[in-house]
């Protein structure tokens, strides 16, 4: 682990202290602000994200790019830190464990790109457990008592058997349940559909085997059936929310690194995607699964969704 990673689990580590206090409190809920990518911040959000400042100051010589802050350098960067202090504000607020603060780490300049991510750490705000990965290392997870974690990805190959997760929060419910309809119908026996609301959670469930896939299509359908922007608007409150790299970049390496697959959600590599911004060019849909037979399944159930959204009467 360099300097730099080593700083990475210490900002993981620091924002967990802070805020397992605050998890499930009124304060955790209150709204402060909006973040440049049009989410809501909330309390729990502004405590984690002075303390990530406070950290990386002392440190110096990094920049960053967080969720409510986005690009802040301090002296001349050795790396730039991507991070979302609280994946999973919601269940943060409501005291739930699918909440995590992920850091990635990439090259020191704003057009770094997710294939250039080369550590990565998600750490569990309620367990303190934590999921790391070093690109071309392998991943590596251990509980709050240093304890390893097994790293067990699931040979699931059978869509109708999948246990599974995606969100819909900050998307039209309906342009979504017509893309996954499928998958939610078929597997609804022998699977089953999780929504977190934590995509940096969901994606280090496939590490740990307790799920097959995470399923996130809202970019796609706003990129492929652009009458959908309009509801997307509506319901962002005037935002196109989506995943963003900070959401992601950590833990899909750590999920490629224990051998599964993540692409976005059509199926092409995320590696040039950015790795630094919450614009609307830096906003992606991804879809990750343990196995490549696996996610070649999903995202072909995927594409057939589309086709029938393409084909549906959106109006309201």
């Amino acid at each position: 682990m360099t300097e730099v990673d080593a700083l990475a689990v210490e900002v993981a580590a620091a924002v967990t202290r802070v805020v397992q206090p605050l998890l499930g409190t009124p304060a955790a809920r209150r709204p402060v602000g909006w973040a440049p990518g049009g989410d809501a911040t909330l309390g729990i959000d502004e405590v984690a994200e002075a303390e990530v400042e406070r950290v990386l100051a002392a440190a110096g010589d990094i920049a960053m790019y967080s969720e409510d802050r986005g690009y802040v350098v301090h002296g001349r960067p050795r790396a730039i830190l991507v991070i979302d202090p609280v994946d999973g504000t919601r269940p943060a607020a409501a005291g739930l464990e699918a909440a995590c603060v992920s850091v990635a780490v990439v090259p020191p300049t704003p057009d770094a790109t997710l294939g250039e991510v080369r550590f990565g750490v998600v750490q569990e705000l309620r367990s303190g457990a934590r999921f790391t990965a070093t690109r071309g290392g392998g991943a590596r997870a251990v509980g709050a008592s240093g304890d390893p974690i097994p790293i067990r990805p699931s040979a699931t190959t059978d869509l109708a058997s999948m246990f599974w997760a995606g969100g819909v929060r900050g998307r039209p419910s309906v342009p979504v349940a017509v893309v996954l309809e499928r998958l939610v119908d078929d597997g609804a026996m022998h699977g089953g559909y999780f929504d977190l609301g934590s995509a940096a959670f969901d994606l280090t469930r496939i590490v740990t085997g307790q799920l097959d896939a995470y399923v996130d299509v809202g970019r796609r359908i706003v990129d492929e059936v652009p009458a959908t922007e309009a509801a997307f608007l509506r319901v962002g409150m005037g935002s196109l929310c989506t995943n963003f790299p900070y959401d992601v970049a950590a833990a899909a390496l750590i999920v490629q690194e224990a051998g599964g697959v993540v692409t976005h959600a059509d199926g092409r590599p995320l590696d040039d995607h950015p790795a630094v911004g919450s614009g609307r060019a830096e906003g992606l849909a991804v879809i990750g699964a343990a196995s490549a037979p696996l996610h070649r399944a999903i995202v072909e159930e995927v594409d057939r969704g589309m086709i029938r959204l393409a084909g549906a009467d959106l109006r309201d």
